[in-house]
């Protein structure tokens, strides 16, 4: 029987309720770009990243037939190798640093702490989620490996303190 009460019918009560609604959608607004940017910024690190371990990794790859090979045509095996596990590794770290980021912002607005928590729950989300395919206990173990991971290297780097 609130809503037949004089206060919600005057106008100043109504123009309160419209300004907190917009405060409202601004901070929600402003959450959402905030983790979107930071997911954007680990996305390119991580694909930096993903392309030098790829040239790293496929300098490393030598052709089986090597013998029988000439010098250009090893080069351009070499070259091909290169390009082909820089851009899968660059596109690996970059959805791996989106997928990271982007848990971690959504779990530390959700809860309003900056602790290790939300890193655990962050590396967990993104290990899940990278190992989905393989079924349900390769997710599990995704999870758990990558919460670990996370919380050794934020251990590591001692962001929370």
């Amino acid at each position: 029987m609130l809503l037949h009460h004089k206060m919600h019918q005057s106008p100043r009560f109504r123009l309160y309720i419209c300004l907190q609604w917009r405060k409202f959608k601004a901070r929600i607004f402003g959450i959402i770009v905030l983790s979107a940017v930071l997911s954007v910024e680990l996305w390119s690190a991580g694909g930096g990243l993903g392309l030098a371990m790829g040239l790293f990794l496929g300098a490393l790859d030598n052709p089986l037939m090597q013998d029988q090979m000439t010098g250009r045509q090893q080069l351009i095996y070499q070259a091909k190798q290169m390009g082909q596990r820089s851009w899968s590794s660059c596109k690996a770290f970059a959805v791996m640093g989106f997928v990271f980021s982007a848990a971690e912002c959504v779990v530390e607005k959700a809860r309003a702490k900056h602790d290790i928590t939300n890193t655990v729950v962050a590396g967990c989300v993104t290990g899940g989620a990278i190992s989905a395919r393989g079924g349900p206990k390769a997710t599990c173990v995704g999870c758990a490996g990558f919460a670990a991971f996370s919380v050794v290297i934020e251990k590591f780097l001692e962001r929370h303190t």
